[in-house]
């Protein structure tokens, strides 16, 4: 188990009514989980989350299942949603 924070940015950062929250948790699944049971009453945030991507200390997750992600005690998870835009 592990203390930290996550960072919500754009939608996410709307869904879940915050800019950041600790997480403890030992894995990014877990921390997920958690955030989802902490915003349930907010149900835009679980739909935004599955759309996102995520950071674990800057190194991007990509397509590793999150119980695999273990998480750093003072670690930070960015939760990072699509983004418009872009090079043309």
């Amino acid at each position: 188990m592990a203390s930290g924070t996550i960072r919500y940015w754009a939608a996410a950062k709307a869904a879940a009514g915050t800019a950041e929250e600790p997480y403890d948790a030992g894995t990014l699944a877990d921390a997920l989980r958690h955030a989802r049971a902490l915003h349930a009453k907010r149900p835009e945030f679980a739909r935004v989350l599955l759309r996102c991507s995520f950071l674990v200390d800057g190194a991007a997750v990509g397509a590793r299942a999150h119980e695999t992600v273990d998480l750093s005690e003072g670690g930070t998870v960015e939760v990072l949603p699509p983004f418009a835009g872009g090079a043309r």
